[in-house]
């Protein structure tokens, strides 16, 4: 699981730092998260193969978070893409990329399939047979959804010398890889236990970004491999973090421990905070693993 920060600055776009973007790499898939202004320079900065990006997740329609889109989906048509690609917006998202097209004359020549979301309830947005991605409800000034990325179990490890050993059959393999238990040559049932191990332990993620702080998330996302959540504001602004619907580097690390993640990425800084290690000083009285991101840095888990 790999996640790459194209952009994670708040408001507007600067010289050196860009608005919110990422991209995350799991289980053979390149999801889009966000795409605010700059996102396509930013994707070929840092070498991402954007014709395998097929899912694009935008939390809400704050330009900082999708101003970049349209210009991503023309250069697809330029490159002349041929495979769908999904948008999961909030409702709305469908009419401001179409109306931009139409006006330009622009029409994608592949299939551009928006999925609108309205729900204030967790819903599952896509699922196959290695992972899921469900909403996670937000509040912030507009209507939000984070995004949580959940790997499914894969298949237990089979131990080959000791299947060879208790001779089982080479046939049954696939169906002790599937946790069932089987009965050797010899006619005795063997428990699975006995010649497999358990699979790699599941990652998963969540991106929130922008909210509130708000603990009713956190059963959502409890034991999350890497948690990131926007820290808008240090405490000395606290003031400014309720009225603009925002959250503090220690909300966002109160919300880490209460969920119990094993990693907190903090993000969406204000761009009136020239070192954004005050961030990391703050959240850590709090909880303890945790990164800055900045443009460009990557996450490996």
């Amino acid at each position: 699981m790999k996640i790459t920060i194209l952009g994670c600055y708040a408001a507007t776009p600067r010289s050196f730092t860009n608005p919110t973007s990422q991209v995350l790499e799991m289980k053979n898939h390149l999801f889009l998260i966000d795409c605010g202004e700059g996102t396509q320079v930013q994707l070929r900065r840092n070498r991402i193969k954007i014709s395998k990006i097929r899912h694009i997740f935008i939390s809400h329609l704050h330009g900082d978070h999708f101003y970049g889109l349209v210009g991503l989906i023309s250069t697809f048509r330029l490159l002349n893409r041929e495979q769908e690609l999904h948008v999961y917006g909030p409702k709305g998202i469908k009419e401001i990329i179409s109306l931009q097209l139409k006006l330009a004359n622009s029409w994608t020549n592949y299939p551009l399939i928006f999925h609108e979301l309205q729900s204030k309830e967790q819903e599952l947005l896509y699922e196959d047979d290695k992972l899921s991605v469900k909403t996670i409800p937000l509040k912030h000034r507009v209507y939000t959804n984070g995004f949580l990325f959940e790997e499914k179990p894969g298949e237990r490890k089979l131990l080959v010398h000791e299947a060879q050993r208790l001779n089982i059959d080479k046939t049954l393999f696939k169906s002790l890889k599937k946790g069932k238990d089987v009965v050797s040559e010899d006619g005795e049932l063997i428990p699975n236990s006995m010649v497999t191990s358990d699979p790699e332990p599941v990652k998963s993620y969540a991106f929130c970004s922008d909210t509130v702080y708000d603990p009713e998330i956190v059963p959502m996302i409890k034991r999350v491999t890497a948690l990131y959540h926007e820290s808008t504001f240090l405490e000395e602004q606290h003031e400014l973090a309720f009225p603009t619907k925002h959250s503090t580097a220690k909300q966002a690390a109160s919300i880490a421990r209460d969920a119990g993640v094993q990693h907190l990425i903090l993000g969406h800084y204000s761009t009136r905070y020239s070192d954004i290690e005050l961030f990391r000083t703050e959240a850590s009285e709090i909880f303890q693993n945790i990164s800055l991101a900045d443009d460009g840095k990557e996450f490996t888990f």
